[in-house]
């Protein structure tokens, strides 16, 4: 009975009978419509807010959400690409396309605080809406290729790729930071706002780095997940990341 009543408020939803922030109907509702009791509707509300469909709080009606966008974090799936997967159109806003100094970048990238690298903003988007910004940092050699294109128009990763510089092996690593000033900007949120952080690292088929990025993602419009391929000794998901 519950996945009756889940798969019919799935379409509700789904056909925008039901949009991000209306509220569900009540518990008793859904038991009278469906003659049931409680317990089914219970576990059907439970295996929408486990989709991330609706949120539900002590005292109030489950509400509608807007549905996030997944980010797998074990593989390295380029903006672009993922964007037309989720069935969204991406865009980019450049902001920044410069030769500077390494200075404080000098470790990630593993050359000296004196030499060149690449700096590029990017704001990107889904369906027009600010969804994340890129800081991406190269090493001069690679990311002097990025001059040649324009870089509203293409994936980096895929262009890179194309001239002769892949990603071989990458290591990602996630937190959560409070948005800056310029996040605040291009992102269109207040100052200080809690937003994803995914820094990545990337190298070359020598094991060379020629990438340290840094994606900052909208959390309430995206979230990442990882893919669990064993069970460790004490019972808990285990699988390496990055390479």
């Amino acid at each position: 009975m519950y996945t009756q009543i889940a798969d019919d408020l799935r379409d509700q939803i789904a056909a925008g009978a039901l949009r991000p922030g209306d509220d569900v109907p009540t518990e008793a509702e859904l038991a009278e419509k469906w003659h049931t009791s409680r317990g089914p509707i219970r576990n059907a509300l439970a295996a929408l807010r486990g989709e991330g469909l609706i949120e539900t709080s002590r005292g109030r009606p489950a509400r509608v959400v807007a549905r996030k966008a997944n980010q797998a974090v074990d593989v390295s799936v380029p903006f672009t690409r993922w964007a037309r997967e989720l069935g969204v159109s991406p865009g980019a806003q450049t902001q920044e396309l410069s030769l500077r100094r390494a200075g404080d970048l000098a470790a990630a990238l593993g050359v000296e605080p004196d030499d060149t690298i690449v700096s590029v903003v990017r704001l990107r988007l889904l369906d027009g809406r600010p969804t994340m910004l890129e800081r991406l940092a190269y090493t001069e050699v690679a990311g002097r290729r990025l001059f040649e294109v324009d870089l509203d128009e293409v994936s980096i990763t895929e262009h890179l790729a194309s001239v002769g510089h892949p990603i071989v092996s990458l290591q990602h690593v996630i937190d959560a930071v409070a948005a800056d000033d310029q996040d605040a900007v291009l992102l269109r949120v207040p100052r200080g706002t809690p937003i994803l952080r995914l820094s990545r690292t990337s190298r070359d088929s020598e094991g060379r780095i020629f990438e340290a990025s840094e994606d900052r993602y909208l959390s309430e419009v995206v979230r990442f997940t990882v893919a669990a391929s064993g069970i460790s000794n004490d019972g808990h998901y285990m699988r390496a990341v990055g390479g």
